[in-house]
């Protein structure tokens, strides 16, 4: 399903994404090294074991950003002028190794472009939510969408 452009978009619009994700030993090994992230919750099975989880934490910022990616698809694929922000990002609950997310996005205000009258700007509430139901990331993201 392709991305939609600003005018077809509603206030209060919303999407329960199709494609899941089950994240994987290797997801948070190569996003951490490649980020450069030593964090021992990340990288220490052993370190790791002895923290108030018992287990290895999958890296936040991988969850944030595979979240983002689990929306594209159906809010900008193919309109997208530019992402202009992230705001309000929280992670309510750890995601672990082996946790399967999808992802859920609302439409939280439009607003027609003041320099860009091509354009508007959308802003989507995007949540990401493992098997058990559970909200572990969450966050508004601004973007510039072209009209249609």
């Amino acid at each position: 399903m392709p991305g939609k452009f600003f005018d077809e978009w509603q206030l209060g619009d919303s999407i329960d994404h199709p494609l899941r994700r089950t994240v994987t030993e290797t997801d948070n090994l190569l996003w951490s090294t490649m980020t450069h992230n030593p964090q021992p919750l990340h990288l220490d099975a052993e370190a790791a074991a002895l923290s108030e989880f018992g287990r290895i934490l999958v890296n936040g910022t991988f969850t944030f950003s595979l979240m983002v990616g689990l929306t594209v698809a159906e809010t900008t694929m193919g309109t997208l002028v530019a992402n202009l922000g992230y705001d309000k990002l929280v992670m309510p609950k750890p995601v672990f190794i082996g946790d399967t997310l999808h992802a859920t996005s609302e439409v939280v205000e439009l607003r027609a472009s003041k320099s860009r009258p091509d354009a508007g700007v959308v802003t989507f509430r995007h949540r990401a939510i493992n098997q058990r139901d559970d909200v572990v990331c969450e966050c508004l993201r601004t973007a510039l969408l072209r009209r249609a």
